[in-house]
């Protein structure tokens, strides 16, 4: 029997202030990908990078589809919704 697997929407704040909506399955390697400076071009002139939201889905689709809204809110309201925060336990992504 194989485990479900999990998808997230993610934010990232940038050093600049900025930020980065993704998705992935795992928030810590991607976290750490960023941060690596191999993640995405727009991170790449933006790091350090620090996870500041997410949200989990059970298909890939969903989260998706959630990445493409949190791309189009406003700086404001990526703002409203990092100030929700990460649980502690995912912090150290």
């Amino acid at each position: 029997m194989t485990a479900n697997k999990r998808y997230f929407a993610y934010l990232l704040l940038c050093a600049d202030g900025s930020y980065y909506a993704g998705y992935t399955t795992d928030l810590a390697r991607r976290a750490a990908v960023h941060n690596a400076g191999k993640g995405a071009k727009y991170t790449k002139s933006r790091l350090p990078v620090t996870l500041v939201y997410f949200e989990e889905f059970d298909s890939e689709h969903a989260a998706r589809s959630r990445e493409w809204h949190l791309k189009r809110l406003t700086h404001a309201e990526k703002e409203a919704l990092a100030e929700k925060g990460v649980p502690a336990t995912e912090l150290s992504c």
